[in-house]
């Protein structure tokens, strides 16, 4: 699953640069919220929770950290679809679009802390130079 999350968040980090570059070109910064949650939570969470799963391979196999995946997997394109539309729809359902993909999204964030802090035992690290 640690790989799998990581190429999930190279996804992210393309669709984020894209974001930039037209946001850039127009000079349009409507969107920059946007970009920041694509960037914080897409790239930079799913890769340092791959990066985790793949050191700590204990705490892949457990069953929070499947709950994790598909929670945050599922919620986070909903939430961004409804953070992108509110800029330019500012509507209560825009705003329930936005929770249903917040909810889940958040829930597996304090899931995987949770299977970090209570699963993850210490281990040594061989330093081959």
């Amino acid at each position: 699953m640690g790989i799998r999350l990581i190429k999930i968040s190279v996804i992210y980090l393309i669709i984020s640069t894209l974001l930039a570059m037209y946001m850039s070109i127009t000079e349009n910064m409507t969107l920059s919220t946007v970009h920041s949650h694509i960037s914080c939570l897409g790239w930079a969470m799913l890769a340092l929770s791959g990066l985790v799963y793949h050191l700590f391979p204990e705490l892949e196999k457990r069953v929070l950290s499947k709950i994790f995946f598909w929670l945050f997997n599922i919620g986070l394109p909903i939430m961004i679809i409804g953070v992108s539309f509110y800029f330019y729809y500012q509507s209560v359902l825009i705003k329930v679009v936005i929770s249903i993909g917040a909810i889940p999204t958040s829930i597996g964030i304090i899931l995987f802390a949770i299977n970090v802090l209570i699963g993850m035992k210490s281990k040594k690290v061989l330093n081959s130079v």
